[in-house]
């Protein structure tokens, strides 16, 4: 042991990097129908190798939290303020019912075994993995007026408590968010993200990574030009029959290629490529003639362009009205694929009003969708670059946030790093979706900061408490962390059948969203994320989350006032 104990000292970093590896292998094992996940695996393998003796620098827990944290709201930002109504008083009430069945939770402990007023503040910091508890619940105990030899040793018995317990505290969360609280529900944190994206949508979700549609809306077709089909009629005369529906791209005649003006008069033989929503391509052929297969000299390359809508004198009109005001030479060849307002799709129907802002993905050859985006506005070029001043400016605002402390009789009240972090993190999302070309994050690198900031936070508060936490058990017995696991695990429990049958949630995803926030138990919000492989859960959650870091961070005064 001393061996590996010299390595984690000279290379701390290593410790780490272990235990996500192992960690993340151990998340992938079943158990029965029980699987860990790679943030409670982690933290369990950090816990082991925490005892071979390794620290790491607490500054590396904050900036991993920090970019989690502002990732998760970065995300959710347009949706969470879209969201905000009165229907939030759900999570309002989930969050006041976790925090008093928790302080219920720990002076009844505190009564029947005897906990003084240190131990009682430790239990309930480190079973709801609360660390502000232990400011405040400090500062209440230095308000006491006690010797201060006892003061000492009171603040002394905060710190066993807390780390007691604060391990199983963030593993009981994951337990029960993502384990226990799908098999409740019948539902699969999945298929419920599914179901609230097509209720958000208010139509089918689109493809999953990596899915395509086996009937794409758009579609290309090669027709031989017959005399009873389109011979001798133009390309404008065809492309008006369908009613602007199909674009005539290409045309083969004789081994030569034609650019399609709309006055070229199509001959028998001639090979035309026509574009088109599928719908009326399907009808196409008997305007035309037979479909043939591709030939050389047929294929055009087609273009996705993506526009942001500023037209003047055109904000909140329907597409059907835009589309009115716009010659035929102007819309020629061009079809719109989808829209986003805010990050969220819309419907692309004839009714469906566009807003200054609004992303729409343009479809056509590369000289059609460019004239589009600059009638439309803007484009807004496809980018695989974070613009890191905008994130950085985020952060550090958020962070800055997080300073600020009101004091409310004489209770510090803060919403600390990670709430300041998160604010600004949904705050700078929700401005994105309204300016898109401003603070770009791909999605591939908004998942990266999630899933890597998540993991390597647990990870470090494992390592740093896992010793101090083993030791300590085995110096006081396991009353106290036995005492951990009620505090942690009951209003857990409680408000989760609070949240299903009192509340009616009946998503689980967006209930294990409002569970975890109501707990600011971060580790098992991403172990939902990663079961959910969506941002849904994170609306409740944020609403949620700003609530209990408030809440849960009173319990400290209260339960040393109280006990």
């Amino acid at each position: 042991m001393e061996w590996l104990h010299d390595i984690f000292r000279k290379s701390p970093e290593s410790a780490l990097f272990l235990s996500l590896a192992a960690g993340y292998l151990l998340g992938q094992i079943r158990f029965g129908k029980f699987q860990l996940g790679g943030v409670g695996g982690s933290l369990i393998v950090a816990v082991i190798v925490s005892q071979a003796g390794v620290q790491i620098d607490n500054g590396v827990k904050s900036v991993m939290f920090a970019i989690f944290i502002y990732a998760v709201g970065y995300d959710s930002g347009p949706q969470f303020f879209n969201s905000i109504n009165r229907r939030t008083l759900r999570e309002i009430a989930m969050a006041v019912f976790l925090a008093a069945t928790a302080l219920a939770s720990v002076l009844i402990c505190a009564k029947l075994f005897g906990l003084n007023k240190g131990l009682a503040a430790g239990l309930a910091g480190g079973a709801l993995t609360q660390s502000a508890i232990i400011g405040t619940a400090g500062d209440a105990i230095a308000r006491l007026g006690l010797p201060a030899a006892e003061t000492k040793a009171l603040q002394a018995d905060v710190a066993v408590a807390y780390a007691v317990t604060y391990v199983f505290g963030s593993l009981g969360a994951i337990i029960v968010c993502v384990n226990i609280l799908p098999k409740f529900m019948g539902q699969s944190l999945r298929q419920a993200s599914i179901d609230a994206e097509k209720a958000l949508a208010g139509s089918a979700a689109g493809p999953a990574p990596g899915q395509i549609p086996a009937l794409p809306e758009l579609v290309g077709r090669t027709y031989r030009v017959t005399r009873d089909g389109a011979a001798g009629r133009t390309v404008a005369h065809i492309e008006v029959d369908d009613g602007d529906m199909i674009t005539v791209e290409r045309i083969r005649r004789g081994g030569r290629v034609l650019e399609p003006e709309a006055d070229i008069v199509l001959e028998a033989g001639d090979i035309v490529l026509v574009v088109g929503r599928r719908e009326v391509m399907v009808g196409a052929a008997a305007h035309i003639g037979e479909e043939v297969a591709d030939a050389d000299g047929s294929s055009v390359v087609m273009q996705k362009r993506q526009g942001v809508f500023t037209k003047r004198g055109t904000n909140h009109v329907s597409i059907a009205q835009v589309r009115a005001t716009v010659d035929r030479d102007m819309r020629h060849g061009v079809y719109i694929r989808s829209i986003a307002r805010a990050g969220h799709p819309l419907p692309v129907l004839p009714e469906t009003r566009l807003e200054h802002g609004d992303v729409i993905t343009f479809y056509g050859s590369p000289r059609d969708t460019k004239r589009a985006v600059d009638a439309a506005g803007y484009e807004l070029p496809y980018t695989d670059k974070t613009d890191f001043i905008y994130m950085g400016v985020g952060i550090v605002l958020g962070l800055l946030i997080g300073l600020i402390v009101v004091d409310i009789g004489g209770v510090p009240l803060t919403l600390g790093s990670g709430g300041g972090c998160l604010l600004a993190g949904l705050l700078f999302g929700w401005m994105r979706g309204k300016h898109p070309m401003y603070g770009v994050m791909p999605p591939a690198a908004s998942q990266l900061l999630k899933d890597f900031g998540l993991a390597a936070f647990v990870a470090v508060v494992g390592l740093n408490s896992g010793l101090q936490a083993v030791a300590t058990v085995k110096q006081s017995g396991l009353t106290i962390f036995l005492l951990g696991v009620f505090v942690t695990l009951f209003p857990l429990v409680l408000t989760m059948l609070f949240g299903r049958y009192v509340l009616r949630y009946d998503n689980a995803a967006l209930l294990a969203g409002a569970l975890t926030g109501s707990r600011s138990a971060n580790p098992a919000f991403g172990g939902v994320l990663d079961k959910a492989e969506s941002a849904v859960p994170t609306v409740p959650f944020a609403i949620t989350y700003a609530l209990a870091n408030v809440l849960l961070t009173l319990l400290g005064p209260l339960v040393v006032g109280l006990t």
